[in-house]
């Protein structure tokens, strides 16, 4: 008698660890058959190397087949369409712009943890430095206005609340969707301020690109690339320094990298590596035509989930994958079997340099002004929301 596939969600009893299935999944196969949430039949990838060739295969897209990719703006997409898309906003992306970031992103944190350590403790780690440092980021990023930027910061809280809603919560759908249509409103309104107006700001750099053929971001483009910056820009950010600093804490480490500037490479990567999955999961794959895939018959039409916390988790490529160890990312050396936090192959993250500025940027800045930072409550105590790709601690009592 054939086992029955297991049913997604998986249990988390530690929000900071992968979900035990994962590791027993890979161990009988790195590509298994699942039960979605929504009942239909999936595979999931649990595995380093099968997630890496999932990621890079062309016949595995984004967009189920079918559906085509007519009047979609963003990046989440496929073919030339996308070609197109992710070619133009690389142009505005580039390492320059945003190796000129750093230094501001460093006197940000650095203001805002040190406002945090004048008020005194107790504090709230989310509320004190990684909500209003990732919201400033993204405002600079973006070229919002100072004087704009109370209402910008207000319309992104409320856009967060669009991935929180569910089809069961009708008046919850409702505001969201509200929040939605006054968040794109006011973003086209920005894409028509920038025009008429261009700053030093990535937002101007991305009206001003051409590619080869001369051609350029249409507006409603545009306001689909500010969505995907912030959700990704301020979400994810937020996020990731909240948890990032719990893992820190918890490990004994933050105080230690104010002794060893040299470390703090390592230690962002070790923090990415353990994010995937607990802070977001890679959008769902779809098989285009048939093809094998570490020996699973994926069908044309498949559902195909690549996690990509299992694959960072992976023994086979990260030794004790558990413990938390920067050594494993030596700074300066680039790792021979990198984590796949932001991805592989055709979708890998834009934005992975940027979000690793940041990170260091608050690590270390703590690490200077807050050695003696600790946790108030046990990181299992900690309350957290989830969305369908994003998901942290809604607040992180912290004291010194």
């Amino acid at each position: 008698m054939s086992t029955p596939a297991p049913s997604l969600p998986f249990d988390r009893p530690d929000p900071l660890r992968p979900p035990a299935v994962y590791a027993e999944l890979r161990g009988r196969a790195p590509v298994a058959e699942v039960t979605a949430p929504d009942g239909r039949r999936a595979w999931l990838v649990t595995s380093y190397d099968a997630a890496v060739a999932a990621l890079t295969d062309p016949r595995l897209t984004m967009t189920p087949p079918g559906g085509g990719t007519a009047g979609d703006t963003t990046l989440f997409q496929d073919g030339e369409p996308h070609t197109r898309l992710r070619g133009l906003v690389a142009k505005a992306f580039t390492p320059r712009s945003v190796a000129a970031l750093r230094p501001r992103v460093r006197e940000m944190a650095d203001d805002h943890v040190a406002a945090l350590a004048a008020a005194g403790p107790p504090a709230d780690l989310v509320a004190a430095l990684a909500a209003p440092l990732s919201l400033q980021v993204i405002s600079v990023l973006l070229g919002v206005a100072i004087d704009e930027r109370e209402r910008f910061h207000a319309l992104v809280e409320a856009f967060g609340a669009v991935e929180h809603s569910t089809g069961d919560d009708r008046e919850g759908v409702a505001e969201a969707l509200r929040a939605w249509n006054e968040f794109t409103g006011y973003a086209a309104g920005l894409v028509a301020a920038k025009r008429r107006a261009p700053g030093d700001d990535l937002l101007s750099a991305l009206i001003r690109v051409r590619d080869t053929g001369d051609e350029r971001l249409t507006d409603d483009e545009l306001v689909g690339m500010v969505a995907t910056l912030v959700a990704a820009g301020y979400q994810t950010a937020r996020n990731a320094i909240a948890v990032g600093t719990v893992q820190l804490v918890t490990e004994g480490l933050l105080a230690g990298l104010a002794d060893a500037p040299g470390r703090m490479e390592g230690v962002v990567e070790e923090v990415l590596r353990r994010l995937a999955g607990v802070i977001a999961e890679p959008f769902p794959r779809w098989a285009r035509t048939g093809l094998e895939l570490a020996g699973a018959p994926i069908a044309a039409g498949d559902l195909v989930l690549v996690r990509l916390e299992a694959a960072n988790h992976d023994p086979a490529c990260f030794t004790d994958p558990g413990r938390f160890l920067p050594g494993r990312f030596p700074s300066g050396r680039p790792s021979p079997r990198p984590h796949l936090t932001f991805g592989r192959g055709p979708h890998h993250c834009l934005g992975a340099s940027l979000a690793r500025v940041e990170l260091a940027a608050a690590f270390d800045a703590l690490a200077r002004r807050l050695p003696g930072l600790r946790l108030r409550v046990p990181p299992e105590d900690l309350d957290w929301v989830r969305g369908e790709t994003d998901a942290g601690p809604t607040s992180v009592p912290v004291t010194w």
